[in-house]
């Protein structure tokens, strides 16, 4: 079977023994064994080489059922079959519907169609409540309801279509989660007259032609139309009613309408009113739905055309809505038949009123579950269905569904569960007779076990003979051998003989096998072996399969001393291959090395001391693969601590049996293991496992001997397996949380453990110091089963508590303890931590550091201190200090109750104690920060490494004595050790470098550079922690740049050493009495030796009588002698030479005696 969704695609694919002949190419497709499926836009059909392939883009649930292929052959026809399942689609609303099915459009005129459709078989998980119907006219492409109301029986008059239009309808059922998923739409149907071809006649003239001649024009001169006959109902319902009548005769070339009337009472009375309102009737249907119940009404129609209205019709019969159409009962007495391993048989009786039933929904369920699953979403029209895709070894129960137009019946009552195996049938026919020894009138014959057993375990064989030439076959058995072998006695020596074998099972006999080979009578003496026998296969996987053989009956001379073993490869393979160099001592033999997917076969040849004897029969044909649902022997320990051999089986009769092993020869020791068996598994236990129990273990099924499987048991499994004995016979309860201490935030401490989840049973016994202790007025313990929880509450922790705790817990044979050692230095934080708490919330009464004082360093190299405090109110103050001094500067964010203080630059004055100091009428808190010596130094490197981040790159500057290369910083600090290094090579100390620094740069100045000096420098600062790089490339264009702004700058310094200038002597004003001589001097430099002018009032001094000037190379004076207030004024000394020159500039006040010189002035004389 295959299963699809709904509105998904589908591809079947029939793969034929060879290529098609020309005559088999049209490969015939069909769906329930009838409809025919044909090539269209929707389904794709293509038949090449060996196949034929059948493409559906689309399927919905009306395509569910029985697909076949067939082939023509030349004895008739073959057919494949395979069943299409059609699961549901996603849900249109969640707990909404299945869609409906089987949509299907008739009476189709001009203005109107019927619809009728099936139910779905899914109701989403509430009863469907009705249906709405919708429609799409083709030339819009719009989806339009066509019911207000939900109808409630699968079908419905759609009235008020346009006449030659194409439309499309389809169906949604409603529950009361809502409106589900729509069914497959229709083919387009198109509205018009299905009685136009009943008016048209055509007519033979000479010569072929035709002459077409219409009823309208015959009826030409009929103009007023007559009025219509024949009203009646043609479908009734619980809620509507169709109404239906014959056009006139004669109708009149024309087009017609219609008038419905109605009369509420029984005929006589002439109370007729207009049916049809202001709907215009174009077809003689017409459906009612105002209907009122039990109430009887009475019709009429009237024809109109452009000439005029008709005289009524006659009156309708008395009418009155149907009543309510019920569901069908459910069917019963459903039973379930094994089937296969993946299927069952599914068979019901039809209930006693089974009218208007169109078939069966099924529904199937594990057992116990009560999950069900939609089996079919067809309803099928017989009572007995294989339903498939069950699990094996699973129970399932079973349930039906009857389906009718009112809608789904009732579930059915469920079946007796029923196990999903194979159904058990006679044996197929044993093969490969051989002759396995002979004397004067005896022979033993072997031969290889039926292919299938049927389902069920083989109970024995039967064995006819017949002489060579002879018609009938004579028994050789009454009672069923039990083995694969049997002696036949009472035989005549040179005779020849005939044998066939029959299996049977609890199914009865199987068929017989093929005749065997004519075996002479007569009695062995050749020296070599007779042939092994009973050659089995064993554990066949991808690559390997063990096999299995018995010793020869007939030895030869000597005893066997081995065997060999030869491979062929194919089903029909005479190219022997040997598999081993010597000879294999042991019955069995593990072949290795096979290759995926290929088939074998094997045959086995028996060695004594005169040589290798006749091989036995070959082996079935086997194909090396490991097959789906393959189990192997796992070992483990059970729940009471033993060890054991577990196997599972895939498949399973009521008869079969698990055959345990020991090196495939040795049977298993009772008085050391016991083998049981639950449904399809089977476990080996071991009673007291040593090393006696190793070896090699062997597990097949009686019945199904391809299901086997074997495990080594080594001495490292035993080792292992052992100890995990041990812990499950001693099992520890698992702890997730060893003893933990936690202290509460008002002082209180918990001492506490956790566990895995335990019984209501567990137990828990705590020791103190070697003493059981329980709950007391000083401590509380709580014990929680379910979480695991075992807790000791203190509400105030003393030196008493001092000690170790053991929480010794059972669990069932389960238990544990652990040790909480809560003495010493542990204990002693502890007990400072609560004591610290419960201080706390007292202080927390009042105004309190929710943050104490703390120090940080912000990207601005910016020193900041600063602590939270909460519960303020208005009358709250603030004070900080340091080193005993208030400190006023301090930042307060009301909001945020943080208070800060920012040093934007730090020296060595910021080290120190501070303390801030919160209070107010309620209490004080008081918060301390020692930011001294270790505190201090981890201030300057958190500051240095702020300081190395915020360093620039590095810059070329020039200078009259050479470059210097710097870095600017936030400001810089000696804690930040910088380091440079040029092209690998550390430069700090080197002739002519010169590293130095300043608040805001660091720098390394190269002297008189050279070319040489060009090439990559590095700054290393080395905060404390880290070291902070900055790389400068001195490449030829930056040192030629900065080479020639060096000899500019250089040449301007040594202008400006040389030029000349007026090193000191003169004061800005200087005062003298009147009648004194005054004389200034003053010290000069220049090289070469500058010129010196004395000036007056900015002319130069030429009068050597009152002015006496001297010059010498460093110095000049001037003399003014017996100063006058005529001598007051501005006296200025200028000098100059090649380089540039210098004036400055002195004022002379003359008082008179008696008065007071200038307050600004120097006062000479």
């Amino acid at each position: 079977p295959t299963w699809v969704k709904e509105g998904s695609g589908l591809s079947l694919q029939c793969t034929f023994t060879s290529d098609l002949l020309p005559f088999q190419q049209d490969v015939l497709w069909f769906r329930d064994g009838c409809i025919q499926l044909q090539q269209s836009s929707n389904v794709d059909i293509k038949t090449f080489d060996n196949k034929s392939i059948i493409t559906m883009m689309a399927v919905y649930k009306e395509h569910e059922g029985v697909y076949s292929a067939r082939l023509r052959t030349r004895d008739g026809t073959e057919e494949h079959l395979a069943f299409v399942y059609l699961k549901d689609g996603s849900a249109a609303v969640p707990g909404g519907p299945a869609s409906p099915l089987a949509v299907e459009v008739s009476d189709v005129n001009k203005d109107y169609v019927f619809l009728t459709w099936q139910p779905p078989s899914a109701d989403g998980g509430s009863p469907v409540e009705g249906y709405y119907v919708e429609r799409c006219d083709l030339s819009q492409g719009e989806w339009v309801r066509c019911n207000v109301d939900i109808q409630k029986i699968c079908h419905f008059p759609v009235f008020g279509l346009k006449e030659g239009a194409l439309y499309q309808f389809r169906v949604c059922a409603v529950n009361k989660a809502g409106v589900g998923r729509p069914s497959k739409a229709t083919e387009p149907v198109l509205t018009a007259d299905p009685l136009e071809h009943t008016r048209t006649m055509v007519v033979q003239v000479d010569r072929g032609r035709t002459i077409t001649i219409t009823k309208d024009e015959l009826e030409g001169q009929v103009k007023a139309p007559f009025p219509p006959t024949d009203v009646r109902a043609c479908e009734l319902s619980d809620t509507y009613v169709v109404l239906s009548w014959t056009e006139p005769e004669p109708r009149g070339r024309e087009p017609l309408t219609f008038y419905v009337e109605r009369n509420q009472s029984l005929a006589g009375k002439n109370s007729w009113e207009l049916a049809s309102l202001d709907t215009v009737v174009n077809s003689p249907r017409y459906p009612v739905f105002d209907l009122v119940k039990d109430k009887q009404y009475c019709f009429r129609v009237r024809s109109i055309n452009k000439y005029g209205v008709s005289d009524p019709s006659d009156p309708s019969p008395p009418i009155s809505l149907g009543k309510p159409q019920a569901v069908p009962p459910p069917p019963h007495s459903v039973l379930a038949i094994r089937d296969t391993d993946t299927s069952v048989v599914l068979q019901w009786q039809e209930p006693k009123d089974k009218d208007n039933i169109l078939g069966y929904y099924l529904y199937y369920s594990e057992a116990g579950k009560q999950e069900w699953k939609t089996v079919n979403n067809k309803p099928l029209t017989t009572t007995r269905f294989i339903v498939h895709g069950l699990k094996t070894w699973k129970e399932y129960v079973f349930r039906v569904k009857s389906v009718s137009r009112a809608g789904n019946s009732k579930y059915s009552d469920e079946s007796h569960p029923i196990l999903v195996k194979s159904a058990i049938n006679v044996p197929s026919p044993p093969s490969g007779i051989a002759l396995l020894l002979c004397t004067e009138s005896e022979m033993v014959l072997g031969w290889r076990a039926p292919s299938s057993n049927g389902g069920g375990s083989v109970r024995g064989y039967y064995l006819d003979q017949k002489e060579k030439g002879m018609e009938f076959w004579r028994e050789v058995n009454i009672k069923p051998a039990k083995e694969k072998q049997l002696r036949v006695s009472d035989l005549k020596t040179g005779h020849f003989y005939q044998f066939r074998v029959f299996a049977a099972n609890a199914a009865g006999v199987g068929k017989p096998s093929d005749a065997s080979e004519a075996f002479l009578c007569e009695k062995w003496t050749m020296p070599e072996p007779g042939c092994p026998y009973d050659l089995e296969l064993r554990e066949v996987r991808d690559d390997s399969l063990v096999l299995r053989w018995a010793s020869p009956l007939y030895e030869g001379q000597s005893p066997v001393s081995g065997y060999m073993l030869e491979m062929s490869q194919g089903n029909q393979s005479d190219n022997w291959t040997i598999l081993t160099a010597k000879p294999v001592s042991e019955t069995h033999f593990k072949v290795t090395g096979l290759q995926t997917g290929h088939t074998y076969c094997f045959r086995v040849s028996a060695v004594n001391n005169a040589g290798v004897g006749r091989a036995s029969l070959p082996s079935e044909p086997v194909t090396v693969q490991t097959q789906p649902g393959t189990k192997e022997i796992k070992i483990g320990v059970d729940d009471d601590g033993f060890i054991f051999l577990g196997y599972e089986a895939v498949e399973m009769n009521d008869d079969s049996e698990f055959i345990w092993g020991k090196n495939y020869t040795e049977p298993i020791d009772s008085q050391r293991t016991k083998a049981e068996t639950t449904k399809n598994r089977s476990v080996l236990t071991f009673k007291d496992p040593s090393e006696e129990d190793l070896g090699l273990y062997t597990v097949e099924m009686s019945d199904s001997p391809q299901l086997s499987s074997s495990y080594e048991f080594t001495a490292e499994d035993l080792a292992r397996l052992k100890e995990l004995s041990w812990q499950v016979r001693n099992p520890l309860i698992a702890l997730k949380s060893t003893w933990q201490v936690e202290v509460s935030e008002k002082g209180g401490v918990r001492l506490w453990l956790q566990t895995e989840s335990l019984s209501n049973s567990a137990e828990l016994r705590l020791v103190f110091n070697d003493r059981e202790i329980s709950t007391s007025p000083r401590r509380k313990v709580n014990f929680d089963k379910a979480k695991g929880l075992v807790e000791i509450l203190f509400d105030q922790l003393s030196q008493e508590d001092e000690g170790s705790y053991t929480a010794q817990l059972r669990d069932g044979r389960a238990k544990n303890q652990c040790t909480l050692v809560f003495v010493d230095q542990k204990f002693r934080e502890i007990l400072a931590q609560a004591d610290w708490n419960r201080r706390d919330i007292q202080r927390k009464t009042g105004p309190y550091f929710q943050e104490f004082l703390t120090w940080s360093v912000n990207k601005d190299c910016e020193l900041i201190i600063q602590c939270k405090v909460t519960n303020t109110n208005k009358d709250t103050s603030f004070k900080w200090f340091k080193d005993g001094l208030e400190i006023k500067d301090l930042s307060y964010d009301q909001t945020t109750g943080i208070i800060s203080l920012s040093i934007s630059q730090v020296t060595k004055k910021e080290a120190g104690s501070y303390r801030a100091v919160v209070s107010d009428s309620r209490g004080e808190d008081v918060s301390t920060l020692e930011l001294l010596d270790n505190e201090y130094d981890k201030l300057l490197q958190q500051l240095s490494e702020q300081c190395a981040l915020s360093a620039g790159p590095l810059r070329i500057e020039s200078t009259a004595e050479g470059f210097k290369i710097y870095s600017s910083l936030r400001y810089y600090i000696s804690f930040l050790k910088t380091s440079w290094y040029f092209k690998g090579r550390n430069i700090d100390q080197e002739t002519r470098t010169k590293p130095g620094s300043s608040m805001q740069k660091v720098w390394i100045e190269i002297l008189n550079p050279t070319e040489n000096d060009k090439g990559e420098y590095i700054l290393e600062m080395f905060d404390g922690k880290e070291t902070h790089k900055r790389l400068y490339e001195l490449s030829t264009e930056a040192f030629a740049e900065a080479l020639l702004e060096h000899q500019r700058l250089k040449q301007l310094a040594i202008a400006e050493k040389n030029r000349a200038k007026v090193v000191k002597g003169l004061p800005d004003v200087v005062a003298i009495m009147e009648g004194k001589s005054l004389c200034l001097t003053c010290f000069i430099d220049g090289d070469p030796a500058p010129e010196i002018f004395w000036l007056r009032n900015d002319r130069e001094i030429l009068d050597q009588t009152q002015f006496t000037i001297t010059k010498e190379s460093k110095r000049t004076s001037i003399t003014v002698n017996k100063v006058t207030t005529e001598d007051s004024g501005k006296y200025s000394i200028f000098v100059r030479n090649q380089y540039g020159s210098e004036t400055v500039d002195v004022t002379l006040s003359v008082y008179k005696k008696g008065d007071k010189p200038p307050a600004n002035a120097v006062e000479m004389g």
